[in-house]
């Protein structure tokens, strides 16, 4: 019963034999930016207001920051089309640093990913919630958080369904989305055409006016800050260049084309919202969004056969909003457990990370995110404001750290590359724009709450380092069973011994001729002696993430021992896989008979 209800709630298992598994379960640059595109794309919702009100009665400059806006959208996306490039099996931002800039930068870009993309789930189904709550009466406030953590546990069990499933299901809210806010944007600039022209003279007389209030130096500080403070419409960006090893093959255009997908819709939505506020003067009302007040003023007095649309108009659009925040939530679905994997296979997270479950998806990431964006939720008591002070910081140091490691690089091959002084130049100004925003972004907010990301980051990257010290002191241990045991003398025999088809058999899992094998077969025979009169050695293909690319991979032949540790603890367990004891399970329930023989690890690195 509990096997068929997984199988109702999860689905059924996948065969990694089957041929076109792989071409079945990635994504078309369509289906990549429904659920990797949707948090930008819902940033819309935030990024732009914060930016304009920031401005206060200066909103003249909003016209600098829309262009500022757009070409950022651009020089970001272009930056990370080279990344994927460059490293088309995934692992974005961390990959890049790791391999450009050392692994320190890589733990630190990676560290601050995850957390990001645990903000990512967090923000966005707080934000989606309150939307929704906005139309109900104020006394069902108290259910707010009850069903933040009911609606994260849902997108948690929709994704251990498999990625291509759950963006299916939230494909149409996505639609909406798009189709609403192009509709509304288009008609709010194009209705106005005529007064570009006043209104740029406008911008520049009053830019002029600004700088003698303010001076030079104050008007390019104000628009830093509001340039700054609405940075977080540049979030999500990066998710492409994370998440390639689940796109469809070729990875590489497939990547580029979702990457121009999401330059497009986000710099139209975001540079176009703020292009209305400034030319509908649109202004802050109690209790409303901006962009509220935006929809309204532009659908006042729509009629259709006489029939008043305009409020329906304004409450579907600001629905979709809502809505898509939670689609926004999928990012940190799909490229929080692949960052979470990648820095997995460099063992700085336990490897469990790496491994796919029968629905072939990171199962332990995918738990583990939807933990932490609860526990996220619960702390924070779902508050948006504070959330959004932790949410728009890591992002920044993973854009500064991966696009100064694309500087290192095309310097680096300089002489090698015919193009590479305008990659150089695309990448460092790329740096000069991420930092900037990163500095006056931790500085502005780090007492607001920005401290609290910081410290979390801080001492997430701690436990990576202190479980890749674990991983290499077990590696050092097994290094000395290799010497101790991989150079035995083997007898001379002038001829095979006699096979004895009907005799015990004795199957030994073994990675290859080393220490590991040897010790367990020496064990076998000291166990048994003389009873075993066949013994057979199978190598058992071990898939993961970083691994599966299709039923071709299966042929890499990886396996993992289990460790028995002096002094065991939940570290210890949590840090090594238990291959064998499910090979074990399996197997028993087989009807055949499986042992699991220790190889122990003392805390001298002593082996026995």
């Amino acid at each position: 019963m509990l096997e068929r209800l997984r199988s109702l709630i999860l689905g059924g298992r996948k065969n990694i034999f089957d041929p076109r598994i792989h071409h079945q379960l990635a994504l078309i640059a369509f289906f990549a930016w429904v659920g990797l595109g949707s948090d930008g794309l819902s940033s819309s919702s935030y990024g732009p207001e914060e930016a304009f009100l920031t401005l206060g009665t200066h909103t003249h400059l909003a016209l600098y920051l829309t262009v500022a806006t757009v070409l950022t959208v651009f020089l970001i996306s272009a930056s990370y089309t080279q990344i994927i490039e460059l490293f088309p099996t995934g692992g974005g931002g961390y990959l890049v640093a790791t391999k450009l800039l050392g692994t320190t930068a890589g733990v630190v870009s990676g560290g601050a990913l995850v957390v990001d993309y645990v903000l990512t789930i967090a923000i966005s189904v707080a934000s989606g919630v309150d939307a929704l709550f906005s139309f109900l009466p104020l006394g069902l406030a108290p259910f707010k958080v009850p069903c933040e953590i009911l609606m994260v546990g849902g997108l948690t069990a929709l994704n251990l369904r498999g990625v291509k499933e759950s963006v299916s299901v939230l494909m149409p809210i996505f639609v909406a989305f798009v189709i609403s806010h192009f509709a509304l944007i288009t008609f709010g600039v194009f209705t106005h055409l005529g007064q570009f022209g006043p209104m740029i003279a406008g911008t520049v007389n009053d830019t002029r006016v600004a700088a003698g209030e303010l001076g030079k130096l104050g008007v390019i500080a104000l628009f830093l800050k509001a340039f700054s403070l609405g940075g977080g419409t540049f979030t999500g960006i990066e998710a492409v260049s994370n998440s390639t090893a689940i796109l469809r093959e070729p990875r590489v255009e497939t990547g580029k084309r979702t990457m121009a997908y999401m330059a497009g819709s986000l710099s139209f939505t975001a540079g176009g919202i703020l292009l209305c506020y400034l030319l509908n003067g649109v202004a802050a009302e109690p209790g409303r969004t901006l962009n509220a007040s935006l929809w309204s003023l532009l659908t006042h007095g729509w009629t259709v056969f006489g029939i008043p649309v305009g409020l329906g108009i304004v409450v579907f659009t600001l629905i979709a909003e809502g809505a898509l925040l939670f689609v926004a939530a999928q990012t940190g679905f799909v490229a929080g457990p692949a960052t979470l994997a990648a820095m997995a296979v460099d063992q700085w997270v336990p490897k469990r990370f790496a491994h796919l479950s029968e629905r072939l998806v990171t199962q332990n990431g995918i738990i583990t995110m939807g933990l932490a964006a609860i526990a996220l939720i619960v702390y924070s008591a779902g508050a948006v404001k504070l959330l959004i002070v932790m949410y728009s910081i890591n992002v920044f140091l993973t854009f500064t750290l991966s696009q100064l490691g694309m500087v290192r690089h095309w310097w680096a091959v300089r002489r090698t590359e015919a193009h590479w002084r305008r990659r150089f130049l695309l990448a460092s100004l790329g740096t000069l724009v991420t930092a900037g925003i990163l500095l006056v972004t931790s500085v502005i907010k780090f007492s607001q709450g920005g401290w609290v990301t910081l410290a979390v980051t801080g001492a997430f990257i701690l436990l990576c380092w202190v479980v890749r010290g674990h991983y290499q002191r077990v590696r050092g241990v097994l290094k000395s069973l290799d010497d101790v045991l991989s150079d035995l003398p083997m007898p001379e025999r002038e001829s095979a011994p006699e096979l004895a088809p009907e005799g015990p058999t004795a199957v030994v899992l073994v990675e290859s001729y080393a220490g590991l094998g040897i010790h367990t077969l020496l064990t076998v025979q000291r166990m048994f002696p003389r009873h075993f009169k066949n013994i057979v050695f199978v190598s058992v293909g071990l898939v993961d993430s970083g691994q599966f690319k299709g039923t071709e991979s299966v042929r890499a032949l990886v396996f993992a021992g289990q460790l028995v540790f002096q002094r065991e603890t939940v570290f210890t367990r949590t840090l090594h896989h238990e291959t064998a004891f499910s090979i074990q399970r399996r197997l028993q329930f087989a009807g055949i008979q499986v042992i699991i023989l220790p190889i122990r690890v003392w805390q001298n690195q002593r082996t026995a």
